[in-house]
């Protein structure tokens, strides 16, 4: 079985970074419990402050349709919806070589 690498990355608004980081500290917590996650890590870009980003290990596709139909990700959705400075975009990874 081939486990899923997903990079996410999520645009705070201009002021409102340390709500954002807040909230997906919270969310990141509560997502290394749910059955499937082999691994979520939280970062934010250097290159680019206040967008953060996810590195994500998953068992399997079934395991992150679970995870993005929690409530942790609703309550994270809502909370951050006037925090967000654009699209959050996901991005499941195909292994090239």
């Amino acid at each position: 079985m081939t486990e899923l690498h997903v990079v996410a990355t999520i645009p705070a608004k201009p002021g409102s970074e340390e709500t954002v980081r807040a909230l997906l500290t919270t969310l990141a917590a509560a997502t290394r419990e749910e059955e499937g996650c082999l691994a979520y890590d939280l970062f934010e870009s250097g290159a680019a402050p206040g967008t953060f980003v996810t590195l994500e290990r998953w068992r399997a596709q079934a395991d992150l349709d679970a995870h993005l139909t929690t409530p942790h990700i609703a309550e994270a959705m809502t909370a951050s919806a006037d925090h967000l400075g654009g699209d959050i975009a996901i991005h499941p990874l195909s292994p090239v070589a």
